[in-house]
């Protein structure tokens, strides 16, 4: 019987991928550093820069810092503009509270906590991050007070899809992994993660993706998603009212 709920934050409870598309083009707009001739191609790049440097973050390549800087000053790059590392660390700092002031929580967030609640089961948040940036994040989205604990992968010294990390959560709980779960919205870092870790790994594919998206040292692969959820022997939902 599952006793223990634990849950990604990005993009998965709160709508990371929304607010930094909204969070880039209010940034560029508002600053008017450089136009945008195809928006559509510049957010792009933006989330394929954060999906780089974050990585090279998280296999400890880069500083937190540094990986920001990192992707203000490929992006101003692409669109012609050379920054300084003082001024790309500026530039960042200003998109932040651009990204920031677009958070929002999914609309089944809630009421999948509720629910959870109300059958006795406990819940928590294994991210990929610093501990004090995603505290904020649950803080401006009324989430809190909502989990008895919140394992960040700066805190503990690894991150997803390492196993430890897993174990490190179930063992704060005091719950044997066969009975907690992990919900999260990539395939091999959260839910085969997960399942590597003996937690049911339950992959959240909001968006019909075709193309899974690893985590350190996995890239990208365009092998049949279904085939790999399947392999890994995760179960696969598109919404958390299917939780």
């Amino acid at each position: 019987m599952t006793k223990l709920a634990l849950f990604d934050l990005d993009d998965t409870l709160m709508d990371h991928r929304g607010a930094v598309s909204r969070g880039i083009l209010r940034h560029v707009d508002a600053t008017g550093a450089f136009p945008l001739p195809d928006r559509e191609h510049s957010v792009a790049l933006w989330h394929e820069l954060e999906d780089r440097h974050y990585h090279r973050y998280l296999s400890k390549e880069l500083t937190f810092a540094g990986q920001r800087r990192a992707r203000a000053h490929d992006f101003a790059a692409a669109h012609g503009v050379t920054l300084s590392a003082f001024e790309a660390d500026a530039w960042f700092d200003t998109y932040f509270e651009s990204y920031r002031d677009a958070w929002e929580l999914f609309d089944d967030a809630l009421p999948c906590l509720d629910r959870l609640a109300d059958a006795g089961i406990r819940v928590g948040v294994i991210t990929n991050g610093e501990a004090d940036y995603q505290r904020v994040k649950l803080e401006r989205t009324g989430l809190n007070d909502r989990f008895e604990h919140v394992i960040a992968s700066g805190a503990v010294g690894f991150a997803k899809p390492d196993p430890r990390i897993f174990e490190h959560a179930c063992a704060l709980f005091g719950i044997d992994p066969a009975d907690a779960l992990y919900v999260g919205d990539r395939l091999l870092t959260d839910a085969a993660g997960a399942a590597s870790a003996g937690l049911t790994g339950i992959w959240l594919n909001r968006f019909g993706a075709d193309v899974v998206v690893g985590g350190i040292g996995h890239g990208e692969t365009s092998e049949d998603p279904a085939e790999l959820a399947k392999a890994a022997g995760v179960r696969t939902i598109t919404t958390l009212d299917e939780l």
